[in-house]
């Protein structure tokens, strides 16, 4: 495995932006480090939205991504984020169930009724750990791995994360970045099969550091 801190505004894979993305950074750097000849291989198991940063785990070999991506798939990895909503939730704590469509054109996720023929399920949990200066600190526990899903799901309580410019513009600004980090893993290690745990902290930066426990003062 390769466990890394995704750095904000850096895509995961390539895509038609042509800026320089994480996978081929981190395949370059295995390839420098290690005097590797030819290609290197490096599989993307799951993947975070290019203005969200924090811990992602890459697969070093195709045995251990089929075995990283079988944890997802039958949700026995853990994935925890921090993110901070404008506004209240409607309770400190609570599980969040909808159905999302993806319109690819736009690149946008949208909340339908469950018998959508293309409605596919979205659960989360959340739990409320601050609330100051019209925001909440939001520890969330992600079930499963939707498009967009935490953006959406909060947006559609009323709770828009803050410096979202797709699903929250109306209490947004241009520049603003995006308050949503992946904060820790929990996974079983693909060979070795031992549990392993991998946090990441969001930077002291506004609005993260209004929580200043919650950030890492290094960065």
């Amino acid at each position: 495995m390769l466990v890394v801190e995704k750095p904000v505004n850096v895509p995961v894979q390539e895509d038609a932006s042509g800026d320089e993305d994480l996978l081929s950074i981190l395949k370059n750097d295995i390839k420098e480090r290690y005097n590797k000849p030819g290609n290197v291989y490096l599989g993307l198991v799951h993947r975070l939205d290019r203005p969200v940063g924090g811990v992602m785990v890459f697969a070093k070999t195709s045995k251990a991504a089929s075995r990283l991506s079988d944890q997802i798939r039958r949700n026995a990895m853990e994935k925890y984020y921090l993110a901070i909503s404008r506004g209240s939730m409607d309770s400190p704590k609570a599980r969040l169930k909808d159905y999302l469509v993806k319109d690819r054109k736009k690149n946008e996720v949208y909340v339908v009724g469950k018998d959508h023929r293309r409605g596919k399920e979205a659960e989360l949990e959340y739990e409320v750990k601050q609330e100051e200066s019209g925001m909440c600190l939001l520890e969330i526990d992600l079930y499963t791995g939707r498009p967009h899903q935490i953006r959406v799901q909060l947006a559609h309580q009323g709770a828009p994360i803050y410096g979202d410019q797709k699903y929250g513009g109306k209490v947004n600004h241009p520049g603003q970045q995006i308050a949503l980090w992946s904060h820790r893993l929990v996974l079983s290690h693909p060979v070795k099969k031992e549990d392993m745990t991998f946090e990441s902290m969001p930077p002291d930066q506004y609005p993260w550091n209004v929580w200043p426990e919650y950030t890492n003062r290094d960065m």
